[in-house]
């Protein structure tokens, strides 16, 4: 199935639906089967592919970077910079191990993994700094709420800062409110976390109502909720194969107008400002 695309601030356009390594890395023993989850889902036609230098204390980009091993062409690496690390020169070093670690030459997007003690003018020098040194691409953040968002877009153009990755659901839709629809009007996509809520979502009885009438599974619907969302990207995380094929299936759910109004009732959208949650 086709995997639409939505446009970075730069023009550049990047899938809207990639895979997660959030909790990978964390056992030896699983790290096989992780391995094999990220080919199979470049082997389906995921090429986003998202992590961190905290997962899995860095295993998880060594995992990522094992899978990508000699097919890096197409694809687009997202990792992440610990705020304990991003200095104006830890930045710059945090974001070499990555590189090591995952076996490539740059970053497509390297993000702050949230909002820290270093100074952020000092953190987007060194982002700067390495976009120049063509170590990544892009940069943007990750948690940031809307005051964190004015706060860097007074720091830098607003074009500069190329997405932030929140968490993003059906069961949380407090972003909804502000922090969306300020990061639209500037072109800025969203990266949607824990898409499913960490599988808390699965259980709930309207969500499990409307996938039936859909003939699909709760995750397909609340992923193909999301997907309608505009510039909005979503990143589940999958080492079963059956799951990643049935996450994959939420490609081609098609709600209906009345399977739209069902969500709306059992998860509503804001009705003013929400903090910015976080897992």
């Amino acid at each position: 199935m086709k995997i639409s695309t939505t446009a970075l601030p730069s023009g550049e356009k990047i899938p809207t639906f990639g895979i997660g390594t959030w909790r990978m890395g964390e056992q030896r023993a699983h790290r096989r089967a992780e391995t094999d989850a990220v080919r199979l889902a470049i082997d389906l036609g995921v090429t986003l592919i998202d992590t961190a230098e905290m997962y899995g204390d860095g295993h998880a980009e060594e995992i990522v970077g094992e899978a990508i091993r000699r097919r890096r062409d197409g694809l687009f690496i997202v990792s992440k910079v610990l705020p304990s690390n991003a200095s104006a020169k830890g930045t710059i070093t945090a974001c070499d191990r990555s590189l090591k670690r995952l076996g490539i030459d740059c970053i497509d997007l390297y993000l702050l993994h949230w909002p820290g003690s270093h100074p952020l003018a000092a953190t987007i020098g060194a982002f700067e700094e390495l976009r120049t040194r063509k170590k990544i691409r892009h940069w943007g953040v990750s948690n940031f709420d809307l005051p964190d968002m004015k706060e860097l877009s007074a720091l830098v153009p607003g074009a500069a800062c190329a997405s932030n990755q929140v968490l993003y659901n059906l069961a949380r839709r407090g972003i909804e409110h502000s922090l969306v629809p300020w990061s639209l009007a500037r072109g800025m996509p969203i990266m949607a976390y824990s898409p499913i809520d960490q599988a808390r979502l699965l259980s709930h009885r309207s969500l499990k109502a409307v996938a039936t009438s859909l003939n699909a599974t709760p995750s397909q619907v609340a992923l193909a909720w999301l997907l309608r969302q505009p510039a909005t990207i979503v990143i589940p995380k999958a080492t079963d194969p059956d799951h990643l094929r049935e996450n994959l299936g939420s490609l081609g759910i098609a709600l209906t107008d009345q399977a739209l109004r069902d969500l709306d009732r059992a998860f509503p959208p804001p009705r003013g400002p929400v903090p910015l949650e976080v897992l």
